[in-house]
């Protein structure tokens, strides 16, 4: 995972204005002609927008969309180009409302989609394109990474050889509304990597999925030997259920709520917010004494990890305060031994990017 830092954000946003004049701070222009603003979105039945990038610097891109057919683009008409120079991948209309081809130097088809908004509950379709400056090429459709059953959901390919770069949206037939186009420069960044809201990005994937996948690295003896990765997650169920189809030892990381004590420039420029980041670690066993030590140990150090190598930064990130919890036996049940940590880091965010 690559888990985009706060200098890594949709540095293009359009939400239906003139992509030449997209409005907010810290947001790149587009180049182009064609459509108008109609309640809110840019719609275009012949036109395209796009941004060069400096591939001297970058080169591995994102781009997410957001629209809706009023009427259908004919068989290959192209509605999305990431081309970083050496390799280009593009998303096509196949002449239906019902699927999207994704063409480098192969082509694999989405299916199953209702891009006219016909039927009944349908909402647009997200799109989420991809490309790595070795040309590896991802797609998201309504930004997951896996559906219901836990099986991925993304397309994968290699992007074709190209000589040019660019970065574009559009279609040269057909009448789309185009709702929103976001668009980075910073790398190829998946959903759970970079969030659409700058605000759900600072909390959930820049704090808690970074530190998950900060205990996954970490070289200390428990964490790296005694753990295995696959159990040390996002807390995002732990109900008994989920619990028990897990493995122990297991850790679980979620953010318990965030407060904003104050703006720290006029205007709300930039804002600090105080997290508090709730670490559990549970362990089995025969004896609960046992079951403790390995819990405590494991325990002891997250927070060693965590204090030695995160919020060092006093002006702009710190780690502000801890608690611990820890279990104890109370009944004849099964021995399980859960311990809590409790982190609360101190951050200045930057409000200008969304």
């Amino acid at each position: 995972m690559s888990i985009a830092t706060k200098n890594q954000f949709w540095n293009a946003r359009m939400t239906g204005l003139n992509p030449a004049s997209p409005g907010g701070n810290t947001n790149d222009i587009w180049s182009g002609s064609g459509g108008s603003t109609v309640d809110g979105d840019w719609v275009m039945t012949s036109g395209s927008w796009a941004i060069t990038p400096d591939t001297n610097v970058y080169t591995s891109y994102t781009i997410m969309a957001c629209f809706t057919y009023s009427s259908i683009p004919s068989d290959d008409t192209v509605l999305l180009t990431l081309d970083n120079g050496t390799h280009k991948v593009e998303v096509k209309s196949d002449g239906t409302a019902n699927g999207l081809k994704i063409v480098g130097a192969s082509t694999v088809i989405f299916t199953d989609l209702d891009l006219n908004v016909s039927e009944d509950n349908s909402i647009p379709l997200m799109i989420r394109l991809t490309l790595t400056d070795g040309g590896g090429v991802k797609c998201y459709r309504y930004e997951i990474e896996e559906d219901n059953d836990a099986v991925i959901d993304y397309k994968t390919i290699t992007g074709a050889s190209s000589s040019s770069a660019t970065v574009k949206f559009g279609n040269a037939s057909g009448n789309i509304k185009w709702h929103s186009v976001y668009y980075s420069q910073y790398g190829a960044f998946s959903p759970s990597e970079l969030m659409a809201s700058d605000f759900a990005q600072d909390i959930h994937v820049r704090m808690a999925l970074a530190i998950v996948q900060h205990l996954k690295d970490s070289s200390k003896p428990y964490l790296k030997t005694q753990v295995d990765n696959a159990n040390i997650v996002f807390a995002y169920d732990i109900s008994s259920d989920n619990l028990r189809t897990m493995g122990t030892p297991s850790v679980h990381i979620y953010v318990a709520n965030i407060t904003s004590p104050e703006f720290t420039a006029l205007g709300g420029s930039s804002i600090e917010q105080q997290y508090n980041v709730e670490i559990f670690v549970t362990t089995k066993g025969i004896n609960y004494e046992n079951a403790y030590m390995s819990a405590l140990n494991i325990l002891g150090e997250i927070f060693d990890e965590l204090y030695t190598t995160t919020g060092l930064n006093g002006t702009t990130d710190s780690l502000e305060s801890h608690e611990a919890v820890l279990d104890t036996r109370i009944d004849d049940d099964e021995i399980t031994c859960t311990h809590q940590l409790t982190i609360t880091y101190r951050r200045r965010i930057k409000m200008t990017r969304r």
